[in-house]
Order: structure tokens, then sequence, then C-alpha cells
């Protein structure tokens, strides 16, 4: 049997940073805003907070918001052709 190599955030040293001036700060919109069962949204992450953080393929793909779990979301996504449901935090997450 094979062993997995890696964790969830591997090949992601470009995709999940921020510029200099901007670590460690949260945007405030994100932490506020609310989210409802309807709402098309699109997947983008928020470095410096990380949970709820989504899986690294789902980065700038749009979904729908299908219902909430908790303080996070669940989303549908279509993934190679499949419907996929990911459990996302909102901060994570901008409303089109």
């Amino acid at each position: 049997m094979t062993k997995r190599i890696g964790s969830l955030r591997r090949k992601t040293r470009k995709q999940m940073t921020k510029p200099a001036s901007l670590r460690g700060k949260y945007p405030l919109r994100a932490l506020t805003q609310s989210l409802k069962a309807g709402d098309r949204v699109v997947f983008s992450a928020e470095p410096s907070y990380h949970n709820g953080l989504f899986f690294r393929r789902f980065r700038g793909k749009t979904g729908l918001v299908v219902g909430k779990r908790g303080r996070c979301c669940e989303v549908s996504v279509s993934d190679g052709g499949k419907e996929k449901l990911v459990i996302v935090n909102p901060v994570h997450l901008a409303r089109l």
C-alpha cells in the first residue's frame, strides 16, 4: 500500500500568500457577511484564517450555497462533471 505524501495545502505557496503589508489581518467584510441558501459565491481563500478552508482544487470556482452547517456554508460545486458538496467557512467565500 502506498503512503500519502503531503498535506491538503501542499503546492500552495503562491496561492495562499498575502502581501507583507496585509499579513495577519482579517477583512471585516468577510468576517461579518451572512450568506443564505441560493446565493452564488466564488471560492477565494483567506490565508490568514485557517479554519474551514477548502481544498486547493476549488480555488476560483463558483458554486451555489445550499445550506448552513454550524457557522460554515454548504456549497454545491461542479467538479469534473460531478456535483460535489464542499463545507467552507464564509470567510473564504465572496458573493457574486
